[in-house]
């Protein structure tokens, strides 16, 4: 097992992307803290619609370690009792996986400055916050791990005037994170996920999620499992000289454009 016995937080782990990083790292024996507003899955119009137990359930199953904590990663005092609990419970940290996201329709004359600023918060400022309360303990690690869940969207516009900036500064904080840290032998790196089949994707049209897997160049769509094999190596020792990266897992998406 690469990671047995480290403690990972994962943001955002009860549905979607969150949910696989969770399942595939507690499967290389990483006990995991599972961190969301809700417990249970969301089931989605398109994918995940018969997904129905609680990620901690499903780590519980495979005979792993899990905790869930409920977190609103953009609260800075929320997120500094996740950390607490976190080591309250397994006695420290190693693995920080940064996943929670949200996605507001709009363009710059109809997404309101609210949901401007939930979406920077959510999928930004809680990197920062998240970051900034477990780096005094992922220093005690002998092997301390950041992971940043970006998007494709983070090279491109299209992904309206709040997504695609928050995660365009999601690569850009990753690097700046991998210098400060460096010297503690703690890694931070960005994975960009292509079109992975989860709820998040609900917002589009069936022919648009056509329109994506034409644009893909390997013959699927992707999957949750997809980023959390990433995420497992970069959580590795396979990955301890690899820091500052940004790592696209988008089946080929961005390599014509790119």
């Amino acid at each position: 097992m690469k990671l047995k016995d480290r403690v990972a937080i994962v943001t955002g782990g009860s549905s979607g992307i969150g949910r696989g990083i969770s399942i595939e790292l507690a499967g290389e024996g990483a006990r995991v803290v599972v961190c969301d507003l809700v417990e249970r899955p969301r089931p989605g119009k398109y994918h995940d619609r018969d997904v129905t137990a609680p990620t901690v359930e499903a780590l519980n199953a495979m005979g792993a370690d899990g905790l869930f904590v409920k977190t609103d990663v953009s609260d800075e005092a929320a997120v500094n009792r996740l950390v607490d609990r976190t080591l309250e419970t397994f006695g420290g940290l190693d693995i920080l996986v940064n996943n929670a996201g949200v996605f507001a329709l709009g363009d710059s004359q109809t997404l309101s400055v609210e949901e401007w600023d939930r979406v920077m918060g959510i999928n930004l400022r809680a990197l920062f916050l998240t970051t900034r309360a477990a780096v005094p303990h992922l220093k005690q690690s002998r092997a301390g791990r950041i992971i940043n869940i970006a998007s494709v969207h983070a090279f491109h516009g299209g992904g309206g005037p709040a997504y695609a900036p928050a995660k365009a500064g999601v690569v850009n904080l990753t690097r700046d994170t991998a210098v400060e840290l460096a010297s503690h032998g703690i890694t931070a790196n960005t994975i960009c996920p292509g079109y992975i089949e989860t709820p998040i994707q609900d917002y589009l049209t069936e022919a648009q999620i056509a329109e994506a897997a034409e644009k893909t160049p390997l013959p699927r769509l992707g999957l949750p499992k997809d980023i959390g094999r990433a995420c497992v190596f970069f959580a590795s020792d396979d990955a301890e000289w690899i820091t500052g990266a940004t790592l696209p897992v988008d089946g080929g998406w961005l390599a014509p454009i790119w």
